[in-house]
């Protein structure tokens, strides 16, 4: 059985990352910690990844992109490229939400099914967009703002054997969690990565979730508010600026 080779792309937060897959195997990846990195760095990592994999992009079957939430400008810059290799090559687009995305990343270290995964992507302030998933990556709440709070996660420790706060913004919730629940609370600082994309990608190809390609947008939680009207009109016409 051939497998379809999928293309995948996370430029959700700071860090930005391309992949690809043979069926759910990835063959080849990219990854640049540089901030503010996706406008000028994401072709040319895409170009590299297919030239690992000895690959052309009408070799790729399908694009996935990390969905959102997440910075407003890396969202929009990995969703225009996703949606413009997806035109040209006349391919399905996938979308695969970011706290899904940085979930998966996690699982692969949990043993015990009791574990809850709660993924945290960095907001302003003491603020971080969030959702919780079950041991196995399966989501079992939907997104939302959060503020945090020393005991905001109160009732999910005290009900779970452990609880795994992951993604760029676990460190804020680390360093106000009140001391009485810190026994069952495990940090790990990570980025959301596109090769962990893989599996849910290559699942909703075979089960033919696609987006519609011309107007699909990321989900960013909340409008994006720019400091003055001026740099909202610039992050529109010109991201790689910002």
């Amino acid at each position: 059985m051939i497998m379809p080779h999928i293309l995948l792309i996370e430029t959700a937060t700071d860090v930005c990352s391309v992949a690809i897959t043979d069926g759910k195997t990835v063959i080849s990846s990219r990854h640049s910690t540089e901030p503010r990195s996706q406008a000028s760095g994401l072709a040319p990592m895409i170009q590299d990844a297919l030239g690992q994999a000895s690959l052309d992009i009408k070799d790729i079957a399908a694009v996935a992109v990390s969905a959102g939430p997440g910075s407003y400008t890396g969202l929009r810059v990995g969703v225009s490229t996703a949606k413009g290799l997806c035109f040209g090559a006349g391919i399905p687009l996938i979308g695969i939400g970011t706290l899904d995305v940085i979930a998966r990343g996690a699982a692969g270290s949990v043993t015990d099914p009791d574990t809850l995964i709660v993924p945290m992507i960095d907001a302003r302030r003491m603020e971080v967009y969030t959702a919780r998933f079950d041991s196995s990556a399966r989501r079992i709440s939907g997104t939302e703002a959060v503020v945090l709070e020393p005991e905001t996660f109160a009732a999910e420790l005290e009900a779970r054997s452990r609880v795994i706060f992951t993604g760029d913004g676990a460190a804020k919730y680390e360093s106000i969690l009140a001391d009485r629940l810190r026994d069952k609370a495990v940090f790990i600082p990570s980025y959301p990565d596109a090769a962990h994309m893989a599996e849910a990608a290559f699942q909703a190809y075979e089960e033919k979730k696609f987006e519609d390609t011309a107007y699909f947008e990321p989900f960013y939680l909340k409008e994006f508010i720019a400091a003055d009207p001026s740099r909202k009109i610039e992050a529109v016409l010109h991201p790689d600026r910002l």
